[in-house]
Order: C-alpha cells, then sequence, then structure tokens
C-alpha cells in the first residue's frame, strides 16, 4: 500500500523520463493519469504510440520494467483505452 502518493508520482515521473526519449523519437509519449494506493499505475499513451499494434508490449517490456525498477512499490502499469 503507498502512503505518499505524491511522493510516489514524482518517482514514477522520473523513471518514465528515461523512456521517454525513446517513445518520443517514434512520434510518441506516455502521461500519468492516475496512480493508485494499491500500486497500480495508468498511463496515457498519446501520438503514434496510443494506435501502435506494439503498444501493449512497449508498455509492458519497456515502461513497466523500467518503473518497476525505479520504484518498487509499483506492481503494475496499464494504459487507458487508447481514443483520439
Amino acid at each position: 500500500m503507498i502512503t505518499d502518493l505524491e511522493k510516489t508520482r514524482v518517482l514514477v515521473e522520473k523513471a518514465l523520463n528515461r523512456v521517454r526519449p525513446a517513445l518520443q523519437a517514434d512520434g510518441g509519449d506516455a502521461e500519468i493519469v492516475e496512480i493508485s494506493p494499491e500500486g497500480v499505475v495508468t498511463l496515457k499513451l498519446v501520438g503514434a504510440c496510443g494506435g501502435c499494434a506494439m503498444s501493449t508490449m512497449t508498455l509492458k517490456q519497456g515502461i513497466e520494467r523500467v518503473i518497476r525498477m525505479e520504484v518498487p512499490e509499483i506492481v503494475s502499469v496499464q494504459a487507458t483505452p487508447y481514443s483520439e
């Protein structure tokens, strides 16, 4: 259970900044929508990442892996349904 969501948000944003250059190089990005007290991060994939067929792999094997390495209290990363 995460008790300091604001501190966790800062740490998640810092971890997300590590993968952003790769996302942006392909014309996409990710924005934090929510972090639950249970440790689930919800992201909005934007730009090219939003509609990309590889977005699930990018989310789980790229973004989630880095965030969970940097912020151990995070248990999962999920994306909002794509709508643009």
